[in-house]
């Protein structure tokens, strides 16, 4: 009796878990149609590549800045070169955008949640 009330506690936890994950979390398509993960918690998010010709690589971090926003820092994997990024959560679409010079200069792209 105790070991059934155990691992239905345990898997009630796991599924609880689940449900209070930040919805930026997850597996996106880039633009490129490369796979990004995206993972983390508390608030603070990383951005690693798990497909394409930069598997691997860490190519940013975002804070949470409002409700489905973020922002932090993005590194186009290309040029190694970070730029002040924000994120944009609608739906399955994450809008993100990396800018220089005070945010006069900006590029976007739109990723969709595998």
């Amino acid at each position: 009796m105790f070991r059934k009330a155990s691992l239905a506690l345990a898997a009630t936890l796991i599924m609880a878990g689940a449900a209070w994950a930040d919805p930026i979390e997850g597996n996106w398509k880039t633009q490129s149609g490369a796979t990004a993960a995206i993972s983390g918690g508390g608030g603070a998010f990383s951005i690693t590549l798990k497909s394409g010709k930069f598997a691997g690589k860490n190519i940013g971090s975002l804070r949470a800045s409002g409700a489905n926003k973020y922002a932090g820092s993005i590194t186009d994997p290309e040029t190694d070169k970070t730029y002040a990024g924000k994120a944009s959560l609608s739906g399955a679409s994450l809008k993100m955008s990396g800018c220089v010079l005070g945010g006069l200069i900006c590029k976007s792209q739109t990723w969709r949640k595998l």
